[in-house]
């Protein structure tokens, strides 16, 4: 019986081959943008599932409260490993420091590269489950040993067995290799860790770490945590909640608060306001979840009303079945299996599309998604698919056609009935106002995106690199440098800096001045600097004066920005001296000599920080800043400015960025959400405008005759595209209105996680009603000109 019911559905299919085609193809598109979303959704949720024991690792992260507002990171004393170890040891099979490094790079003979890595404790190996190809696991025993990864290590070494071998990282130090391990996977937070390095070497050569053995009040360090397997994440987080303040006094007035954040969170949920986990990339999965959902829901809508509007056409066949005694269960199943028919033939378009979409779409989003040709899950889901949405499309229809009463159907009175179409108005209005919604979040997101890009940053981006100086073969060259720079012609001005211009990497507390209020809890972000940094990028100073070379004074002078001074409560900080509180290392008071504007070096979507820039007396830089010259060209300036950085340290790789490159990585995650939001809004607009094709297509046949005798009696073209537009329009229309406040609502409430941020304006909104209007009548029009253009003869002539 089902393959009779298959038959009928395969010939009904090809004797109506447009109707079938725009139902095939809407659901194609559907299905496939539906697939993608479910794969990138997919990408995303198992994002470090990697890791085997992935619900039990975690990482240390920290809340402290400055002046009633709190502030929460993954930023930890080093003290804290201990306390933890010692104190609360019994929940965790590893306790693990690390520390990304960044713009290193390894060296062997002649041959060098530039790679990201992590120094970790020893227990990383088995920590990360790394896939030792070759050598030791345990091969972080030694304190000057080194783990590569494999696309590393064949990028280093070649064919020559790397194994024991010595490297010189940032030719600084000597390292000998250990085990090569095979890449972690890109899905992965470990993933940019091309190598691995003791702990222990880290804190050997750093003085700055020594000393912050004991130090309670230095934030700088990473620690990750793996429990043991009958320990509790939410009990332990609880049970070490109050360590850092019970065992240290002086930093108690923060209210420090630790706590384990679970890997599960790391990559969706690590969005944090005011002490309070409040998602993250989450927000990103749902929305296109319910995208994907709207978008499927559009193409099966296509389907019930291009159905359902036929239902005369089908009324006799209806008929005949059941009087020859084919039961209305019968003729339900035979048009689900008609459905069903359509959906598999959409369905395997669906993938042609998806195959060939889905390396632009991986680029795109920043994937690495491979299509699951091979995993029985993904066709197991798949069939599940085709039968729900077959169902989905398919059961309006089968129910509304198998209700027919054959007494009326076969005697010619049946009549499609006064409220027939009123579901198909229904689904047409619920088409649009997803689409129309979809149109305004897609503007609102970009509206907020070029917001925030033109916001004033406070400095000149354009024509200006920084250049990483990592290696100890840097220090002491500088004023060497900057005349070589300048001097190139390629360079016309040149500063260093501890951090880069569109990061801050240190924030500082513990210092007092005149005038400061009693109980104020202070946080400053800290950039060490020398003397032409304002100069260089182009940083006005608004009151005081910059640094000046010629003043030996200033060299313990600060420049302060104009959200300092509003932070500090004063009004005419120049000439103000800040001291250390620090009573067994006070160091020397410090003098702002001037305020500078505000300058964005965090997120364009967050107001500006306080901050601190010191004059840099230790040469503790590690980048500098170069301004380009702007009569040349920017490729012209690199290939000079690279030949005088190889002439002065031929061993190290010359690596660059520019400024403006750095900053609009800033807007990278909105835009591409914003983009991929763009495209599945044109999708949907599209699938919604198929059907109503389709819709206008059959209306248009349908009154063929009525249009033939208009024209006879003299109805002009614009008369019978009136005729057969404005009742669309008429839902269009309506959409709209429910669309408006529904999206009004929607992303008033996205909006309010930026607190800088752009107002919803009136336009916005009318501009994609009338966008949605005119795709409407562009549609209709090209079926209604086409019918009203008929000549009259021919359609009266034909029954």
């Amino acid at each position: 019986m089902f393959k009779n019911y298959l038959k009928i559905a395969w010939r009904n299919l090809w004797k109506n081959k447009g109707y079938s085609t725009i139902n095939v193809g809407g659901l194609a598109l559907g299905m496939a943008v539906t697939i993608i979303i479910g794969l990138w959704i997919h990408d995303e949720l198992t994002h470090n599932n990697y890791f085997n024991n992935k619900s039990k690792i975690a990482q240390v992260w920290q809340s402290q409260t400055f002046n009633g507002n709190v502030g929460t990171g993954p930023a930890i004393p080093l003290p804290l490993e201990p306390a933890l170890r010692d104190g609360y040891g019994d929940n965790f099979k590893h306790l693990m420091m690390a520390s990304w490094t960044q713009d290193s790079y390894l060296k062997y003979k002649d041959n060098s590269i530039s790679r990201p890595g992590n120094y970790m404790q020893s227990m990383a190996p088995e920590f990360l489950n790394l896939e030792i190809v070759k050598g030791e696991k345990d091969g972080l025993r030694e304190i000057n040993s080194i783990m590569l990864s494999k696309s590393t290590a064949d990028a280093l070494f070649g064919k020559e067995d790397p194994i024991g071998k010595t490297i010189k990282l940032s030719n600084q130090y000597d390292l000998s290799v250990t085990a090569i391990y095979n890449d972690i996977p890109f899905n992965n937070t470990f993933n940019d860790t091309d190598y691995i390095i003791p702990w222990d070497n880290y804190v050997a050569n750093r003085d700055w770490i020594k000393n912050s053995l004991d130090n309670w009040g230095n934030n700088s360090f990473q620690m990750f945590v793996q429990l043991v397997d009958n320990a509790n994440m939410k009990s332990v987080s609880q049970t070490i909640r109050n360590v850092k303040k019970d065992l240290n006094e002086d930093t108690a007035e923060f209210n420090p608060q630790i706590f384990l954040l679970p890997m599960e969170d790391w990559f969706l949920r690590s969005n944090f306001q005011n002490g309070e986990q409040v998602g993250g990339r989450i927000k990103y999965v749902w929305l296109f979840g319910i995208i994907g959902a709207f978008v499927l829901l559009l193409a099966c809508i296509n389907f019930m009303n291009l159905s359902t509007a036929r239902s005369e056409k089908r009324a006799k066949e209806v008929g005949i079945r059941k009087s020859i005694g084919s039961q209305k269960g019968q003729l339900i199943y035979q048009f689900l299996s008609e459905s069903f028919l359509v959906v598999l033939f959409a369905f395997f378009v669906a993938l042609i599309i998806v195959f060939l979409s889905l390396n632009g779409f991986n680029e795109l989003a920043r994937k690495e998604i491979l299509f699951p040709w091979e995993n029985p899950n993904f066709w197991g889901i798949s069939i599940l698919f085709i039968l729900f949405t077959a169902l989905l499309a398919g059961s309006y229809p089968a129910l509304y056609l198998s209700s027919f009463r054959p007494v009326d159907v076969l005697k010619g009175t049946f009549k499609a009935g006064k409220y027939a179409g009123l579901p198909r108005k229904i689904l047409v209005i619920l088409q649009f106002t997803v689409s129309v919604a979809f149109i305004i979040g897609t503007v609102i997101v970009m509206q907020q995106i070029n917001h925030a890009k033109n916001r004033p940053i406070g400095y000149d981006r354009e024509g200006l690199i920084q250049v990483p100086t990592w290696s100890a073969d840097f220090n002491g060259k500088t004023d060497v440098m900057r005349e070589q720079f300048l001097k190139s012609g390629a360079v016309i001005a040149m500063a260093t800096s501890s951090s880069p211009t569109t990061q801050i990497w240190s924030n500082r507390s513990g210092y007092t001045w005149e005038g400061k209020p009693e109980g104020f809890q202070e946080d400053f972000a800290w950039t060490e600097v020398s003397p032409e940094y304002a100069q260089t990028l182009d940083l006005k100073v608004v009151q005081g004066r910059d640094f000046s070379k010629d003043m030996a004074s200033d060299s313990l002078g600060i420049l302060i920005n104009q959200t300092a001074v509003k932070y500090m409560g004063v009004e005419n900080p120049v000439g103000m001296v800040i001291r250390d509180t620090d009573e067994e290392d006070p160091g020397p008071a410090m003098k702002i000599i001037g305020v500078v504007e505000d300058m964005i070096a965090q997120s364009p979507y967050e107001p500006v920080k306080q901050a601190w820039y010191v004059y840099d007396r230790h040469g503790n830089f590690s980048y500098y800043n170069l301004r380009l010259n702007p009569k040349q060209s920017a490729n012209q300036n690199i290939a000079i400015i690279e030949r005088v950085f190889k002439d002065n340290f031929p061993a190290i790789p010359f690596q660059y960025d520019f400024v403006d490159d750095q900053y609009a990585r800033k807007f990278a995650a909105e835009q591409r959400i914003g983009t991929l939001s763009g495209i599945f809004t044109a999708l949907a607009i599209l699938i919604s405008c198929l059907g109503l094709f389709g819709l206008t297509s059959f209306v248009a046949e349908q009154r063929t005759k009525e249009i033939g005798v208009r024209k006879v009696l003299g109805a002009s073209v614009f008369n019978v595209w009136n005729m057969l537009s404005k009742d669309f329009l008429k839902l269009v229309v309506i959409s709209c209105f429910i669309a408006v406040p529904i999206a009004y609502y929607v992303m008033n409430g996205w909006l309010q996680e930026y607190p800088y941020r752009v107002i919803l304006k009136w336009w916005i909104f009318a501009l994609a009603m009338l966008g949605a209007m005119a795709v409407t009548v562009l549609t209709v029009s090209f079926q209604a000109i086409k019918a009203a253009k008929q000549n009259p003869v021919k359609s009266l002539r034909t029954e």
